[in-house]
Formats: structure tokens, sequence, C-alpha cells
């Protein structure tokens, strides 16, 4: 089993920016594919970005990209979001989750991630 926790979400400006963690616990040697997805209200699940296990391939939706950055430090066992420029349009839970193969090594669909966290709110005001 895999259990995450978000944190780093909160109230910020448009054009602030927010660092998201997500801490994994419950891991192996072996570590997950992570990403990053949200969620507003009356919204479908939304793809945000991926890591590959060693961190050499990430992967954005189109709308974060030059924005957002994913990383991860495989020894703290966490991944982070490092979200710049926000928009009002970026207010959402986000949540992170991991993938347990490794092939294919990104994915955007929620349903190759096997767990999940509990989300943390990133509101953007205008």
């Amino acid at each position: 089993q895999v259990q995450l926790v978000e944190s780093g979400g909160g109230l910020v400006q448009a054009g602030g920016s927010l660092r998201l963690s997500c801490a994994a616990s419950g891991r192996t040697f072996i570590t997950n594919p992570m990403g990053w997805f949200r969620q507003a209200p009356g919204k479908e699940r939304e793809f945000v970005s991926a890591i590959s296990v060693s961190g050499d391939i990430t992967h954005y939706a189109d709308s974060m990209k030059g924005r957002f950055t994913i990383s991860r430090d495989n020894a703290k066992n966490t991944v982070y979001l490092q979200m710049n420029s926000l928009k009002p349009e970026d207010t959402a839970g986000y949540y992170c989750a991991a993938k347990l193969s490794f092939i294919p090594p990104i994915s955007e669909r929620p349903r190759d991630y096997a767990y999940w966290g509990q989300g943390t709110q990133v509101t953007v005001s205008s």
C-alpha cells in the first residue's frame, strides 16, 4: 500500500506562486511514477502533470506548460509541484497520485493511478 499526503495549498493572488508537496509512505526502494491532478467544483478531474520514477521524464497539460514544474526527491519519498503565474482558473483541489507500473513511465489517465492523496486546496483570487 502507498499512502500519500499533500500539503502546501492555500490562498494566493493572481500571478503568485505556490509549491505543493506530496509525501509518500509505505513504499520500497522501487518507487512509483507520480502524477498531479486537480478538480474544481462541477468539473471533471483534470490532469496537471506527471513524472517518471527517476524524474528524467516529465509531462504537463497544455495550460500548465511554462508555469508549473513537477519534480521529485526519491530519497525523501516526496514529489513537488511548483506553480508560478497562477490564474483564477487554477483554483481547484489538487491531488497527487501514484502509479503502480512504470510501463508506460508517464500517464495522463486517472485510472492508471492506484493510490491517491486527500487533496490540498488551491485558491487563486483575482
